[in-house]
């Protein structure tokens, strides 16, 4: 008898259907899971888990968002939110004009970097709302002192942003300009300059959130408008529900601000080769 050696089993590939594409209604709610999720539980659990003395400090989201519609139609919001975005964005220009420029000379010039680096950790790493007492001290307890608690908070990611750009440029593309004979200033310009903008605004971006974030707390102490004033008076007044309509705006001004940012720099970065998945 001859043995029969049997074939190995080949599994022959099959082709695989590719995932259909997922309708913008299915994609809204996916990505937006977690807070319909999270506004669920804050509407339940204070009306059917906390008792009535802790549901004072906490009421559910309807009743604050309740109020938060209630300042809209009196006109209240749209003064405190024209207040903090005055100052908002006059700090964040002034820091943006300082940052880029003084950000691309450090870039640049790897003496200055040298030089300046202790100190800019040293800065870099003390937090603006410790130095409030001292602008208050310094400036006072009106629109300049707090402005320029802004300026200092902003600053910071954008110098440094702008500076890791600048040295995250790539030596062989350098190299390959300066032999074509580009000279120094068309070198930073084509070259230097459009390789860190991504970077660059990835820091202009933080700022703007610093600048909200930052000016919430400024406007606690000494202010007669603005959003921080609203929080902290409706607070002291014990106007729980506007209290939490004023943390609701901070929050939703600080998305809008941050969205439209991050179009903006996917814009000036559009030229990149976009990563595969």
């Amino acid at each position: 008898m001859t043995a029969t050696l049997e074939k190995p089993l080949v599994r022959t590939p099959t082709l695989v259907d590719k995932p259909k594409s997922l309708s913008p209604f299915v994609k809204a709610v996916r990505s937006s899971a977690a807070i319909i999720l999270f506004l669920a539980a804050w509407e339940l659990v204070p009306r059917y888990v906390l008792d009535d003395s802790t549901r004072t400090f906490l009421p559910p989201v309807s009743e604050d968002l309740a109020a938060l519609w209630e300042l809209i139609l009196n006109g209240q919001l749209a003064d405190h939110l024209t207040a903090s975005l005055g100052r908002s964005a006059a700090g964040f220009a002034v820091a943006v004009a300082i940052g880029v420029p003084l950000g691309l000379l450090i870039g640049w010039y790897r003496p200055v970097a040298a030089f300046l680096n202790p100190l800019l950790e040293l800065m870099r790493n003390t937090a603006a709302l410790a130095l409030l007492p001292v602008f208050t001290l310094l400036l006072g307890i009106g629109e300049l002192s707090k402005i320029t608690l802004v300026v200092y908070a902003c600053v910071w990611p954008v110098l440094l942003n702008t500076i890791a750009g600048v040295n995250s440029v790539d030596p062989l593309l350098v190299r390959a300009a300066r032999s074509l004979g580009l000279s120094s200033p068309r070198l930073f310009r084509k070259v230097i300059l459009p390789f860190a903008v991504p970077t660059i605004f990835t820091g202009i971006r933080l700022a703007a959130s610093y600048s909200i974030l930052v000016l919430i707390a400024a406007e606690m102490v000494g202010a007669k408008a603005g959003l921080g004033y609203l929080i902290n008076n409706t607070q002291v007044n014990f106007q729980i529900t506007q209290m939490y309509a004023g943390i609701i705006a901070v929050s939703v001004l600080g998305l809008i601000v941050n969205q439209g940012f991050v179009a903006l720099e996917r814009r000036f970065s559009a030229w990149r080769p976009k990563e595969k998945a």
